[in-house]
């Protein structure tokens, strides 16, 4: 199962990745730590048995029952592995003496020695191994049975190349990732990382450039603690549920916002590593949130309430707009080609356009028979929207000029479609995540409906530099508050139309064909 992916852009990911090697006092302190981890388990299982004998409610049995389960997994990690022994193990080897090898010659590689000719495997594993700038990276979380973790997918278009480069082992079930470039380390270069949220309440950031890493680069939020009573503040130690959602400020690099089973929603300083603000404008589970592509103070947050909000981050407390749907909100999106305008899909199969200046959808489209969990616009094409539903299927969609006409409909055979997300480098390809199958790649112009609609579209790039990552857009979320306290409107939930057009002008128009680039 695939409850979650992103995309990373090409020539972004480090031609070849760090690799961590533990030494043998690293790889025991990870042993001593899982043992920990173990002991500290039971004892909480101890405890709430205790509960349970005195008549726990069905709920608190079934967490109960959980966390044995995860128990019973990690000792049998241990055993498996024998880690509980590895101190006890002697180093086995054959020790190599000069005498009889004075007659034969060394090469420092196959290529050098002269009787080798078949290329040696490894070589080929390097080569798998080397990420190329026409090289796509895609990271999904991956859930099979009671193991889960992320896997880190190559794909290169020019050579149909699609393959696992590396994953990283998951602690909890993933449900939410998203690309940052904000090294939260301190680092004013732009850096390849992840934010996952999972079952647990914190935030893990993984450099996505180190391989074998056990530890996340930062976490956002606390690890909970035996014994220890919930905060009366959720800003004390971040979510007390379940990430549900997670959105970059591309604007303002060091901010992350994470929607939660809460009912909350956190603005994270990664810089700071800290919670700065904790909106409480939803009255349930808010699973699904988007920063504004141009506005970097506004965003948009969906809810199991049935309804979508834009907060003006600036003074997040008031400046809010709200609207309210016929079922509980799955997805949310801006639409980046027009900026006025969002996105929501919604559990009874909806989709709505929304436009911020008004307080009714601008249309409807009753789009799919269950749930729309996976929605997404073509990254250059303008009107060209994907939805992705537990009916099994994708459709496919223009809605420019805000006048929706229905393309395609095709059933993956992935059951539930989770998710989905454009290629921002090949506006038609978009990868899905579903019940099963992994992680599926769909170029919808491998559709004769589809391509005969949009073929002759122009397609709308971002400017270079436009939204270029750097050092000088990382600002206090202190200061984005002070600035705010001047600025605000009397609707600060409308997009002003200097914003907007400023917005449209980083857009340029392409051709819609382009030639293939060879690879080095």
């Amino acid at each position: 199962m695939i409850p979650c992916l992103a995309w990373v852009r090409r020539g972004v990911a480090k031609e070849n990745p760090d690799k961590v090697t533990l030494s043998k006092e690293e790889l025991k302190e990870v042993i001593d730590d899982a043992r920990e981890r173990l002991r500290e388990k039971k004892e909480e299982k101890a405890q709430e048995n205790n509960v349970n004998s005195d008549g726990a409610s069905s709920k608190e049995k079934t967490k109960t029952e959980k966390n044995n389960e995860e128990d019973e997994d990690l000792e049998e990690i241990l055993n498996e592995y024998d880690l509980g022994n590895y101190d006890d193990q002697e180093e086995e080897g054959i020790r190599m003496e000069g005498a009889g090898m004075a007659g034969l010659s060394y090469y420092t590689s196959n290529d050098e020695d002269p009787y080798v000719l078949i290329k040696d495997e490894l070589d080929e594993d390097k080569d798998d191994f080397t990420i190329t700038s026409t090289d796509n990276v895609i990271i999904s979380g991956h859930i099979e049975d009671e193991f889960s973790n992320l896997e880190i997918l190559l794909w290169n278009e020019e050579e149909d190349n699609y393959y696992v480069h590396h994953d990283i082992l998951m602690d909890s079930f993933p449900l939410a990732l998203e690309w940052i470039d904000f090294d939260p380390d301190g680092s004013p270069n732009p850096g390849n990382f992840v934010a996952v949220g999972t079952m647990e309440p914190y935030i893990n950031i993984w450099d996505l450039d180190v391989i074998d890493c056990l530890e996340p680069a930062a976490t956002l939020g606390k690890k909970k603690k035996k014994n220890k009573k919930k905060s009366k503040s959720s800003s004390d130690l971040g979510h007390q549920g379940a990430v549900l959602d997670l959105s970059w400020n591309h604007n303002i690099r060091n901010v992350l916002s994470s929607g939660s089973s809460d009912n909350t929603v956190i603005l994270w300083d990664m810089a700071e590593a800290k919670a700065v603000h904790v909106l409480k404008h939803h009255k349930d589970k808010v699973q699904t949130l988007e920063f504004h592509p141009y506005e970097p103070q506004s965003l948009l947050t969906g809810s199991f309430d049935k309804r979508a909000k834009v907060v003006d981050c600036r003074s997040p407390e008031s400046n809010i707009k709200s609207w309210k749907f016929n079922g509980e909100v799955e997805k949310v999106i801006w639409n980046h080609f027009s900026p006025f305008n969002f996105l929501a899909s919604t559990d009874n199969g909806c989709v709505y356009c929304c436009d911020v200046r008004t307080d009714s959808p601008v249309f409807t489209i009753n789009a799919h028979d269950s749930a729309i969990g996976g929605m997404s616009l073509s990254s250059q094409v303008p009107g060209c929207l994907l939805t992705a539903s537990a009916d099994n299927t994708i459709k496919v969609w223009d809605i420019k000029d805000d006048k929706p006409a229905f393309i395609l409909s095709r059933d993956m055979k992935m059951g539930h479609i989770m998710n989905a997300s454009c290629c921002p480098d090949s506006p038609f390809v978009f990868a899905l995540g579903g019940e099963k199958q992994g992680v599926q790649l769909f170029n919808i112009m491998e559709s004769g409906p589809v391509r005969r609609h949009f073929e002759g579209r122009k397609r709308l790039t971002r400017a270079v530099g436009s939204t270029t990552s750097s050092a000088e857009n990382t600002k206090s979320m202190d200061d984005e508050q002070a600035e705010g306290a001047e600025q605000s409107r009397d609707e600060p939930e409308a997009m002003d139309e200097e914003s907007a057009s400023a917005a449209i002008a980083q857009l340029n128009l392409t051709g819609a064909k382009k030639k293939k680039k060879k690879r080095k």
